[in-house]
C-alpha cells in the first residue's frame, strides 16, 4: 500500500491538463484526444459561495501520459465535496492548503480509475483515491497523492468518505488526540456530516456516552436511529447553547470533537470537565464570515486543564492501514454504517459543494461522475 508522506503539501499543485507544463502538452499533442468536461473556479469569493462562482467548460485531453513522465492519467468516478474547500475559494497565503486559482480547474479528493501510467506504482486498470481534478479525466503529475484501493467489496464512493480523508480525520482526531476511555462523555458538533457520523460511532464502540448536534429534525433522527448516538439535538432550536449542553451533559463533557467553532465552541468550553480533550477538526460556522466570531470562555482551558489541539488529516496518513484494519470488519458486520448524499453528474458539483455551507446535504456529499 502506498501511503503519501503528507498529502497536504501537494494540495496546491495543479493536477489537471489545464495546469500542465507546456512541455507535457507538447509531448501529448500527437496522442489521441477526447473531450473533457471541467469545473472551473471563476474568482475569489467573499461571504457565502454561489454556484456562479464556478462554471463548466469543455476542453480536450490525451488519454496517454507523456513518454518518459511519471504522471498518471485517470478517469474520475467520484468527487468529494468537503468543507475545507471553502477557505480555498478565498485568497490566502498562510493556510495549509493553497487557494484555488481563478480560471483553473477545481481540485479535491476523488475516486478514479487509471487509464495510463508512467509511474511504477500504478498500472492501467488500478482503482485509486486521492487528489484529482473536478473534470472527467485528469493527468496527475504528483501521484504521491494517490492511494491504491485494495478492497472493492465495499462501495467505491466510500473512498471519498469513511475509507478516505474523512475516515482518517475521524480516526486520528478521536483515537490519537482525544484518547477516549470507556465511560467518557462525548459531544460531536456537525454530527451527521462526513466526519461527525463516524466519530459518534467510534465513541459508541469505545463505550462512551455520545451526544451530537445537527441542523434539522431529519439529521437529529439520523443520529439517534441510524448512528446510535445516545442523544441528539437541533442547534437551530436552542436559544442558549450553554444551558442546552448543560442539559445534555449535567456532569460535563470529557471529549468534544470540534467541527463548528464560534458560539458552539464557546458553549462547550463552559461545559468541559477537568482534563477534557478537544480535537479541533474544522470550524465551518466561520468559513463564510469576513470577520470571525470571537470565543470568550478560553479561561476554562486553564482552570479545567483542557487539552485542545488542532489537526489536519494529512499529518496522520501513516495511520491509514490501522484505519482499514479497524473499520473494514465493522463495515462488513454492519457495526459501523455510513450515509452518503450522492449528486449525479459533473454539472451538479458546484451546487453540491455550496450546499455544504447551508446544511443542504444529509451525510457525506459525493458527486458521481462516471460508473467504472
Amino acid at each position: 500500500m502506498i501511503v503519501p508522506p503528507n498529502v497536504f503539501k501537494y494540495l496546491g499543485k495543479k493536477t489537471g491538463s489545464v495546469g500542465e507544463s507546456l512541455e507535457l502538452q507538447a509531448t501529448m499533442a500527437d496522442a489521441e484526444k477526447v473531450s473533457n468536461k471541467q469545473v472551473i473556479f471563476k474568482d475569489y469569493v467573499s461571504g457565502f459561495p454561489k454556484e456562479s462562482d464556478m462554471y463548466l467548460t469543455i476542453s480536450t485531453i490525451s488519454l496517454k501520459v507523456p513518454e518518459g513522465s511519471m504522471a498518471v492519467l485517470v478517469k474520475n468516478l467520484y468527487l468529494s465535496c468537503d468543507p475545507y474547500m471553502r477557505p480555498r475559494m478565498s485568497y490566502s497565503t498562510d493556510s495549509y492548503t493553497t487557494s484555488f486559482k481563478p480560471g483553473s480547474v477545481i481540485n479535491g479528493y476523488g475516486v478514479a480509475k487509471v487509464l495510463d501510467s508512467g509511474h511504477p506504482n500504478f498500472s492501467k486498470g488500478d482503482l485509486v483515491w486521492g487528489f484529482t481534478g473536478w473534470e472527467e479525466y485528469t493527468l496527475i503529475t504528483s501521484p504521491e497523492t494517490l492511494f491504491k484501493i485494495p478492497n472493492t467489496d465495499v462501495p467505491l464512493s466510500y473512498y471519498t468518505g469513511i475509507l478516505g480523508m474523512p475516515g482518517i480525520t475521524a480516526y486520528a482526531g478521536f483515537f490519537e488526540i482525544c484518547s477516549p476511555k470507556k465511560g467518557d462523555y462525548v459531544y460531536v458538533s456537525a454530527a451527521s456530516g462526513a466526519v461527525g457520523q463516524l466519530v459518534g460511532q467510534f465513541a459508541k464502540l469505545s463505550g462512551c456516552y455520545v451526544v451530537g448536534s445537527a441542523g434539522s429534525k431529519e439529521k437529529v433522527d439520523l443520529l439517534k436511529n441510524k448512528f446510535g448516538f445516545d442523544e441528539a439535538f437541533n442547534y437551530k432550536e436552542e436559544q442558549d447553547l450553554v444551558a442546552c449542553l448543560k442539559r445534555y451533559f449535567p456532569e460535563g463533557i470529557d471529549i468534544y470533537f470540534e467541527n463548528v467553532g464560534g458560539p458552539m465552541l464557546d458553549a462547550v468550553l463552559a461545559n468541559m470537565r477537568v482534563n477534557g480533550r478537544i480535537a479541533a477538526c474544522g470550524m465551518i460556522s466561520q468559513y463564510n464570515l469576513e470577520k470571525p466570531v470571537g470565543v470568550f470562555n478560553l479561561m476554562n482551558i486553564i482552570k479545567k486543564q483542557i487539552k485542545m489541539q488542532g489537526f489536519i488529516a494529512g499529518s496522520y496518513y501513516h495511520l491509514y492501514p490501522k484505519l482499514l484494519e479497524m473499520i473494514l470488519p465493522h463495515i462488513k458486520e454492519k457495526k459501523v454504517v455510513y450515509v452518503e448524499d450522492i449528486a449525479e453528474g459533473l454539472e451538479s458539483a458546484p451546487l453540491a459543494l455550496i450546499g455544504l455551507f447551508s446544511g443542504r446535504n444529509v451525510g457525506k456529499q459525493v458527486v458521481l461522475i462516471a460508473k467504472e
